[in-house]
């Protein structure tokens, strides 16, 4: 039987959509102190924001009027009619944060708009608890707090966590907060202990870097603007110097409020690639302003979402913007020539001891001449582990050797690594050797290069891939192949003509797809090339260079191929000379380095002979 639910437990359902625990409320306290104008706001918590959760700013403050009426539900001073939500550009319009925060806790508002006259409202979470107003004192402003919450819904209060970890989601809101608007000084007070002052910062990078980066790291990051058709981004991204394991360092705002948009994250990481190594993910925000016209903001109950008119062309400007700034300022420098400096720099000054040995400090205690110079060989190789044989290869590049002696090495290199001639720059180039079946060492100008050369001739051919058209065979036996889902036809559908263009020949015949043509250079077995085409179908208009990367990954001598000295030096010569028009220099398209450099001084320099 179908019945109408009361009131009082209706309002208390529809509660728990919007106040779903704590950091909810701080979000939506903290909503309306920014959209009151203020320049301060303070967060209190106590027992994770469970006991108390308290909001004060220097705001506009509420009237006596305002008080009486803005604990009901959809009561807001920011819209009037279904149309204005086509320009709010508040954070907070639907009038649900109050009602809905006095639905599920003890609610308390302080509040005056002149400092002289202040009222103070007071109502609970049950119909019984009668709402009372009265005059309190207090500065211009409003104070927000909430005691006990879920108190009185004892079924919602059990599965909240404990207060370490409910106390971790309010810092992170209040983070979040604090990230969108860098002109307003924010304070964080969980259980009477400070833990985050936050002064007022002029751009989004100072207030990213206030918040999330130490003092050193903060000279890594950067800040990038661009504008489109109704909107403009800012993005704040941190070079290859502060890559991340995981994407917990990147955000997307828009309008000031943070949002979950895959698509603007995936923007974040393809304006970012081949910048740094494989498995890391670059740290940053994306910030887009848009005409609220074009936005709709009303589609979460948390507003946690937002849906664009035209998603594709934020995409766009946000991956230009930043490929277009990284080959303009052409940021990288190599980490292990970095790490070398830094170590260096140490030693430079140190003193020289009473018995000539050659000291430094370090945790308060003197070095001698062998650990000093211990120390800085450290530095330099600390990141050959990259370089590293890969686990268990050692058999396997053994007998794979075995294949290639120097007349089938010759052969080898005549077909892989295609000679490029030399340039002037070139003559100086000095074969030395190889090292553990992947390194090429080389000697240019006093400098000792290890070259990684499956990494650099995966360069070399992406390079090419992306500057001369595809060449392709069609195949002897097509491959035939069932989709998964209507997404993979619907990209198969899109993409067919672009895909002919990358060598990739795909029909469709009655139920099935058939793969008629690969490029030439193409490797991988019919299961590893249907997954592989498939897996670009949220590449968007970074395809083509998707597809040079796997291609140039593809065709590029492994680690344990066998190249002669004519054919690493042709190599060696054409990785040396690649400029950063798509890639960083010294690295490849998956951003790891190609090689590093000791200069004939510093290996000087680490053996103590000067």
């Amino acid at each position: 039987m179908i019945k109408v639910l009361p009131p009082e437990e209706a309002r208390r359902i529809a509660a728990g959509e919007v106040i779903d625990r704590p950091a909810a409320l701080v979000r939506e306290f903290l909503d309306n102190a920014i959209d009151s104008g203020a320049s301060l706001v303070e967060v209190f918590i106590e027992e994770g924001g469970v006991k108390l959760t308290e909001v004060v700013d220097d705001g506009c403050g509420m009237t006596k009027d305002d008080l009486e009426i803005c604990w009901h539900t959809h009561a807001t001073s920011k819209i009037r009619s279904l149309d204005d939500l086509k320009s709010a550009r508040t954070l907070g319009f639907r009038g649900e944060a109050l009602a809905a925060a006095a639905a599920v806790s003890r609610l308390e508002i302080l509040s005056s708009c002149d400092g002289q006259e202040a009222w103070q409202l007071s109502v609970g979470p049950s119909e019984k608890n009668a709402a009372e107003l009265k005059r309190g004192s207090r500065t211009k402003g409003t104070s927000v707090r909430s005691f006990g919450l879920y108190d009185t819904i004892p079924a919602r209060k059990r599965f909240l966590k404990r207060s370490g970890a409910e106390g971790a989601s309010c810092r992170q809101i209040f983070n979040e907060k604090a990230l969108a608007f860098p002109e307003i000084a924010f304070r964080f007070t969980q259980d009477g202990v400070l833990k985050s002052f936050l002064p007022a910062a002029s751009s989004f990078k100072d207030r990213f870097r206030q918040i999330y980066l130490s003092e050193g790291e903060g000279a890594f990051l950067h800040q990038i603007a661009a504008n489109g058709n109704g909107f403009s981004v800012t993005v704040v991204a941190g070079g290859p110097e502060l890559f991340r394991k995981d994407r917990r360092l990147q955000f997307v705002f828009a309008n000031n409020r943070r949002i979950q948009d895959y698509s603007l994250l995936q923007a974040l990481e393809y304006g970012l690639q081949g910048w740094f190594p494989n498995a890391s993910h670059p740290i940053g925000a994306v910030f887009v302003a848009i005409d609220p016209a074009l936005a709709d903001f009303n589609i979460h109950p948390a507003k946690r979402e937002a849906r664009f008119l035209d998603s594709g062309a934020i995409h766009h400007v946000t991956t230009s913007a930043l490929r277009d700034f990284l080959r303009r300022a052409n940021i990288f420098r190599n980490e292990v020539t970095l790490r070398f400096e830094a170590a260096q720099n140490q030693a430079d000054k140190a003193s020289v001891g009473a018995d000539g040995g050659f000291l430094f400090e370090k945790s308060g205690k003197s070095l001698g001449d062998s650990q000093s110079s211990r120390l800085a060989m450290q530095a330099l190789l600390e990141k050959t582990h990259d370089f590293a044989p890969l686990p268990g290869r050692a058999d396997y590049r053994l007998d794979y050797r075995e294949e290639y002696d120097e007349n089938r090495a010759s052969s080898f290199a005549a077909e892989d690594i295609p000679s490029y001639g030399t340039s002037g720059a070139g003559e100086s180039l000095r074969f030395l050797g190889r090292l553990f079946d992947l390194f090429l060492l080389v000697e240019k100008d006093e400098q000792l290069f290890v070259i990684d050369q499956h990494a650099a001739h995966e360069r070399v051919l992406y390079e090419r891939f992306m500057s001369a058209p595809v060449s392709f065979q069609e195949l002897l036996v097509p491959i035939p192949f069932d989709s998964d889902s209507s997404d993979d036809d619907s990209f198969l559908q899109e993409k067919q003509e672009e895909l002919s263009r990358l060598g990739i020949v795909i029909k469709k015949a009655r139920d099935h797809w058939i793969i008629e043509a690969l490029p030439s250079s193409w490797k991988l077995s019919d299961s590893e090339t249907v997954k592989e085409i498939l897996s670009f179908k949220n590449a968007k208009e970074n395809l083509v260079e998707k597809w040079a990367i796997s291609l140039s990954c593809q065709a590029a001598v492994k680690d344990g191929d066998f190249l002669g000295e004519k054919a690493a030096l042709a190599l060696a010569e054409e990785v040396l000379s690649l400029s950063a028009e798509r890639c960083p220099p010294g690295h490849c398209p998956h951003g790891r380095p190609l090689w590093f450099a000791l200069s004939h001084k510093d290996l000087l320099r680490a053996v103590k002979r000067i």
